[in-house]
């Protein structure tokens, strides 16, 4: 099963390293590595040319965004699966990719998830926040619950069929994305009961009331855009199921299959 990861950056210089070199070590052998870059003007193409035909795939040209670069980057991906990574972040153990195609095989499943640390930006040891994404259910988005979408791995018939990102929801984009394939659309997925992927803190949805009122809005149109009603407390669920993963503690990481 060939896995195509694509990681998109713009002036990532200061942690890109890591994040390729997350991927690069990665025991499973059928990785297409894709980089698409916003022309960067910090020394982030330089970097990444240092790694020669260890990358199958780079552009760097401008575009209208994240979720623009990552549409770029399905486009160009030519593995079964896809998968995402942004340049601060990394993989939490070098088999994260076995053990991601290890329960695509076992389950016979469309898509893959599993759990997140947010840590500190400057010092990746210092936990800042556990996404446990759980088991799901039917009808759980209904009840506030969405995977991790970095931890997010769906194969590439999904995004054929369904399309990619739309550009048009900005910061709830990946919401609404995996909402349209799992909800409205029933696609079959599958828990990985393990830490994936490591986030460097930086997001801003939840940052302040005011972007937390605007991402309520982003939210409830992305059930508007799919023809789809959430309960009346649906929306504002979603972000208090949040409050446990500042004081929940992740397990060890394990290499075990």
């Amino acid at each position: 099963m060939k896995v195509s990861i694509i990681t998109v950056v713009y002036n990532g210089a200061e942690f890109i390293r890591d994040c390729i070199e997350s991927i690069l070590n990665q025991t499973y052998p059928d990785i297409e590595y894709i980089i698409v870059d916003g022309k960067s003007t910090d020394g982030t193409v330089e970097i990444i040319q240092s790694y020669g035909t260890k990358i199958a795939r780079f552009i760097s040209e401008p575009d209208k965004g994240l979720y623009d670069a990552m549409n770029k980057g399905i486009g160009l991906a030519t593995g079964e699966v896809i998968g995402l990574l942004n340049a601060d972040d990394f993989y939490r153990h070098n088999r994260v990719i076995e053990h991601m195609v290890s329960t695509f095989e076992r389950t016979g499943s469309d898509a893959v998830y599993g759990d997140m640390l947010y840590v500190d930006r400057v010092n990746p040891q210092q936990l800042k926040r556990y996404w446990r994404s759980g088991w799901y259910s039917t009808n759980a988005f209904l009840w506030g619950w969405m995977p991790g979408h970095l931890s997010f791995f769906a194969k590439r018939w999904l995004y054929e069929q369904y399309g990619p990102f739309r550009l048009d929801m900005k910061s709830a984009a990946d919401y609404e994305l995996m909402l349209r394939f799992i909800h409205k659309n029933k696609a079959k997925i599958a828990y990985m009961d393990e830490v994936t992927i490591v986030m460097r803190a930086g997001g801003i949805s939840n940052s302040s009331l005011q972007n937390r009122l605007r991402a309520n809005r982003e939210d409830k149109l992305a059930w508007e855009l799919n023809g789809l009603k959430p309960y009346f407390f649906t929306l504002w669920l979603k972000p208090l199921r949040k409050l446990k993963q500042y004081v929940s503690k992740p397990p060890e990481p394990t290499n075990q299959l």
